[in-house]
């Protein structure tokens, strides 16, 4: 397709949503390039695991080329399965059942995601460019300004750069997350040991939330098997990208106060596994056996912040996506759904307003008037269960912990 130079988008960020955004474009014959702070596509995890809802799977079959979108597919796990609520020796108090829309979820690796993201985009994606600033200076014409003194001019500037974002106190000025009580330290464990799967057959398409009995403590975890190996299908579907080796794991996530969390073990990955390990020392074996099996160089801390709403948008040619908008706790599984959600409307938006002539700001205003009555009920949802799983509430919690557990079987023996 050949790419039209007298509209062209740069976007602050190659996570999923400015990557899915750049595919949109491009599928429009949109000139886009995407300007990522990392100094290269893979030099840090970024997540393990999501679960795509019903809008994240359809904001990439509409922004992805045919053969990409069903790759994603291909390499996701199994749609479906359970969110089952336990307490720290996993029996069972209650379990949300998804099978009820079977083809409405995919859980798939948020690495491989990424790199179906990438792929088509040579040249187009250009690492170790940290933006720090917009200039408005020529209102038809804004430039993306980087840490290394460079700038890159563009019809639209999209900031898609992260919880961390350093557009945002420019473009939205009164929208500073908040901070929460709340942290999560992630990992990843190998789902197999000497050819066995180390989770039993009850919990193959479950997600397990399991409550400790002490008020702000849970551990989650979940299985990734892919449907197929990426090596093979990308051969197949996508000949030439990076493929990831997609060995199935376990990703899990240790709940805990931010206060729990010292200062001085925050960028050490052994320090925070070790937390992680001790933190988790009264729960089933099962999970003190995925700790203790973890992939070190997987360990991430995440402080939970929620997004607060914009008032205004402080550069008419300029907007946000994502995290750098919305964040929220990884509770419902809704941020990187939401996040694939503005990627795809906002190419819409600028997609129509370029083919019918409508001003680009107005294209701007309606895909933002449209993305935060959305992004914020998703905000606040995942705060509301937040605070309803992992708050100090006495009476929730020792139903919880104490009661529903003990009118149900054991989930997981001991043994």
């Amino acid at each position: 397709m050949s790419i039209s130079t007298d509209f062209s988008v740069a976007i602050a960020g190659a996570g999923l949503s400015g990557l899915c955004l750049a595919q949109y474009l491009m599928r429009a014959g949109i000139d886009v390039h995407v300007y990522e702070r990392d100094p290269g596509p893979f030099v840090r995890r970024q997540g393990h695991r999501i679960i795509l809802d019903r809008y994240g799977l359809e904001a990439l079959r509409e922004s992805l080329p045919r053969p990409l979108y069903r790759l994603a597919l291909t390499t996701g796990d199994e749609p479906g399965g359970h969110l089952r609520f336990t307490d720290s020796r996993l029996r069972d108090a209650f379990t949300i059942n998804f099978k009820d829309e079977p083809h409405a979820t995919r859980q798939v690796d948020r690495l491989t995601l990424r790199s179906i993201l990438q792929s088509g985009l040579d040249g187009r994606i250009h690492y170790g460019k940290t933006a720090v600033a917009v200039d408005s200076g020529d209102p038809a014409r804004p430039r993306l300004r980087f840490s290394d003194g460079g700038a890159a001019a563009a019809t639209v500037v999209v900031g898609a750069d992260g919880v961390g974002s350093a557009l945002r106190a420019q473009l939205m000025p009164d929208a500073d997350p908040a901070n929460t009580p709340m942290a999560g330290i992630y990992g990843r464990s190998p789902l197999r040991r000497n050819g066995e799967s180390i989770i039993p057959d009850a919990l193959r398409t479950s997600g397990v939330l399991a409550i400790a009995d002490r008020p702000g403590r849970a551990f989650f975890f979940t299985s990734m098997r892919f449907g197929e190996r990426p090596r093979e299908a990308f051969a197949r579907l996508a000949p030439g990208s990076y493929a990831p080796t997609g060995d199935d794991y376990v990703m899990w996530a240790l709940l805990l106060r931010q206060e729990e969390v010292p200062l001085d073990v925050r960028g050490e990955l052994r320090a925070l596994w070790k937390l992680a390990a001790r933190m988790s020392a009264n729960f089933h074996p099962l999970i003190r056996r995925l700790v203790d099996t973890a992939e070190l160089d997987t360990t991430v801390l995440n402080l939970f912040a929620t997004g607060r709403r914009p008032r205004q948008w402080a550069v008419p040619r300029a907007t946000m996506m994502g995290d750098a908008v919305h964040a929220m706790p990884p509770f419902g599984a809704h941020g990187g759904n939401t996040a694939l959600r503005d990627a795809a409307l906002l190419g819409h938006r600028l997609v129509e307003a370029r083919a019918n002539g409508t001003p680009v700001e107005e294209a701007i205003a309606g895909y933002q008037n449209e993305m935060v009555p959305y992004a914020f009920r998703a905000v606040d949802t995942a705060a509301r269960l937040m605070r309803r799983l992992t708050g100090g509430a006495a009476a929730p919690h020792w139903m919880l912990t104490r009661v529903l557990p003990r009118l149900h079987r054991v989930t997981v023996p001991e043994a």
